[in-house]
């Protein structure tokens, strides 16, 4: 680990020296990508900076230990850096595993009504609601792509994009049925009653970055539906496209012109061609040994949001909150933060 640590060291002051450098302002575009390669590579390198100046200090105590006049300090400073030590080296290798390349990119969120009803889409909507206000929280950027709304404000589906750094790396354990139990609005008896809504989120990708062959989508117009003031519903300007190899089908009606929805439906439509393909190689490679954690498979109950009794379950890690309001108002990072934590420990206990 250490010879490895090493040179992530030596490129890292060489990704310094170029950017010191003042011939490389020239160039924009290299300028761009050693500022991105130094960001990545900061962490690792700071921690490994840290680990050695711990090391050495370790070191010089003990020699100080034979001091009977500094024999108390020195002890002092030699059980730090032991305690310090292996919380560092544990530190190391999570900073070493393998980095999802879609971490920082933007998601496509879809979330669809399931088994319930009318009160499977009034909790889509509030599914919708409380990843809306993460973003906010994390001053991301949300925006519908397009919605099917229910006559009583549920939602049967929706599909929105968040833009923001990291947003994939935070909201990609979010795949997968969450399952609600409460007294719906449309319930007389005060009966509880179970409804499940499935949620995808899928990395965005431009159509650059997915093989698409232009002879093999299908492209229809439509007026747009809903909301929007007169412009959307008297001009054609919603599109379809049909993906015909696989019939994958994606609208987008949010947008005032028909350039613009196309735009938005082609990077939706590459982002879940690109799913689908990932999850047919994540079958291939984990049929004998599937984690818990991150598979995003979507038949899977990952959640439970327990009204009555105020709790929120995730089945996968076996962490319940009893924080039902503060979790559906945004507050995610707990869950989210327990779900990275036990994936990292999932992918070291592999490493070993």
């Amino acid at each position: 680990m250490l010879d490895k640590l090493t040179a992530i060291e030596a490129k890292y002051s060489q990704i310094e020296a170029r950017l010191a450098a003042p011939e490389t302002y020239d160039d924009p575009a290299k300028v761009a990508k050693l500022n991105k390669e130094q960001s990545e590579l900061q962490p690792l390198v700071e921690t490994f900076r840290t680990y050695r100046r711990t090391l050495e200090a370790r070191d010089q105590a003990r020699e100080l230990m034979s001091d009977s006049e500094m024999k108390e300090l020195a002890q002092e400073e030699y059980s730090q850096a032991m305690e310090d030590i292996p919380k560092l080296e544990r530190e190391l290798q999570i900073l070493l595993l393998p980095k999802d390349p879609n971490d920082d990119k933007n998601v496509i969120v879809e979330i669809r009504a399931g088994v319930g009803g009318e009160e499977a889409a009034l909790f889509a909507h509030s599914l919708y609601r409380m990843y809306s206000m993460y973003a906010e929280s994390q001053r991301w950027h949300c925006e519908v792509d397009s919605a099917s709304e229910t006559e009583l404000g549920g939602i049967k589906e929706i599909t929105f994009t968040i833009e923001g750094t990291g947003a994939f790396s935070r909201l990609k354990f979010e795949s997968g049925v969450h399952r609600v139990q409460r007294v719906p609005e449309t319930e007389s008896g005060g009966r509880v009653h179970t409804s499940t809504v499935t949620v995808a989120v899928l990395p965005e990708m431009e159509s650059a970055d997915v093989r698409l062959n232009p002879a093999d989508i299908e492209m229809q117009v439509f007026r747009s539906s809903g909301a929007g003031g007169q412009h959307v519903n008297k001009t054609s300007s919603a599109v379809r496209l049909i993906h015909k190899p696989t019939g994958t089908v994606v609208e987008c009606q949010q947008e005032r012109s028909q350039f613009q929805n196309r735009d938005k439906a082609m990077r939706i439509l590459a982002s879940r061609l690109y799913e689908a393909e990932q999850e047919k190689i994540s079958s291939e490679y984990t049929a004998q040994r599937r984690s818990q954690v991150g598979s995003g498979m979507r038949n899977e109950r990952i959640r439970t949001y327990n009204f009555p009794q105020g709790r929120v379950t995730d089945h996968r890690i076996g962490l319940t909150l009893y924080k039902i309001d503060s979790v559906m108002d945004g507050g995610l990072d707990e869950l989210i933060d327990a779900l990275a934590a036990a994936d990292q420990a999932e992918k070291l206990k592999q490493q070993e």
